[in-house]
C-alpha cells in the first residue's frame, strides 16, 4: 500500500488542477450508513421508494417518519480525517474543487470551500407550492421537538421538502458545474463511491487527466484509473498527509 500512497502523493504534488469526487464511502467512516451495503445500508431498513418524489407528494409521512428517526443522528455527525485532509489540501492550493454525492454537509463542516453537492443537502428545505425556504433549525424544531408529520408551509400549507434530490427530480445546477470542474482537472480523485449511481457515475468520463480511485470495492472504472487502492479512506489519508 505504501508504494501506491507515494504515487498518489506524487500525482497530487505534480497536479495543477486536482478535483475530488466523493461518495458514501467517505461518510461511513463518520458513522453514516451508505444506501446499498447488504444488511447495513439504508435500503436494508427502508424501501428505496422512501426517496421517490412521486411517493413523497402522495404519502409524505413515509419519508418524514424515516427522517424523524434519523435526523437527530445526522445533526451530531462530525467529519472524519479524510474530510479534514481534503479540506487541508484545498487550503494548500492542491485540491481545487470537491464534488460529492453525499447530502451530509461533512465536507463543508470540515472546511472545504469549493464544494459541489450534486444530490443536494439538508441545510435548507422549501415549500413545493410557494418555494418559501425553511432553515435546518425550523425543521429540527417542528419535526423532532414538536413531532409534526408532515411538515407544511406556514404561508400556503404546501408540503415542505428538504433540499436533497429525490428520485424523479432533476439534478441541481451543481451537477453542470461539476462537469466543468472535471473537464478542467488534470487529476481526479474518486473516493468512496462504487460509481453505480447515475448520472453521477458519468462524471469520471469527462476527465482527460489522471484518475485515482480509492474505494473498498472494485468499480467499473478501475481499468481507466492510473492507481486503484481498495483500502479504508481514513487510513489512506493519514498516510498521504504524512507527506505534506
Amino acid at each position: 500500500m505504501l508504494e501506491k500512497i507515494k504515487e498518489i502523493v506524487k500525482s497530487l504534488k505534480n497536479s495543477n488542477y486536482a478535483v475530488v469526487f466523493t461518495g458514501a464511502g467517505i461518510s461511513t467512516e463518520s458513522g453514516i450508513p451508505d444506501f446499498r451495503t447488504p444488511g447495513k445500508g439504508l435500503y436494508s431498513f427502508v424501501p428505496e421508494e422512501t426517496f421517490s418524489l412521486t411517493v413523497f407528494k402522495k404519502e409524505p409521512g413515509v419519508f418524514y417518519k424515516f427522517a424523524q428517526k434519523w435526523f437527530s443522528e445526522f445533526l451530531t455527525v462530525e467529519p472524519n480525517f479524510a474530510h479534514t485532509a481534503i479540506a487541508q489540501l484545498e487550503k494548500m492550493g492542491i485540491v481545487k474543487a470537491v464534488i460529492t454525492q453525499n447530502i451530509d454537509s461533512l465536507h463543508i463542516k470540515a472546511g472545504s470551500k469549493n464544494v459541489y453537492e450534486i444530490h443536494g443537502h439538508f441545510r435548507t428545505s422549501h415549500c413545493l407550492n410557494c418555494n418559501k425556504v425553511y432553515s435546518l433549525d425550523y425543521v429540527k424544531t417542528n419535526l423532532i421537538d414538536k413531532k409534526i408529520i408532515p411538515l407544511r408551509c406556514e404561508i400556503c400549507n404546501g408540503l415542505i421538502k428538504p433540499d436533497i434530490i429525490f428520485f424523479g427530480e432533476m439534478l441541481p445546477e451543481d451537477f453542470e458545474k461539476s462537469i466543468e470542474e472535471v473537464k478542467k482537472s488534470d487529476l481526479l480523485l474518486i473516493l468512496g463511491t462504487s460509481l453505480k449511481v447515475y448520472p453521477a457515475a458519468f462524471l469520471p468520463s469527462f476527465c482527460k487527466g489522471e484518475i485515482i480511485i480509492i474505494n473498498k470495492e472494485k468499480t467499473d472504472f478501475d481499468e481507466r484509473a492510473k492507481i486503484v487502492l481498495n483500502k479504508n479512506l481514513v487510513e489512506v489519508f493519514k498516510e498521504i498527509m504524512k507527506e505534506f
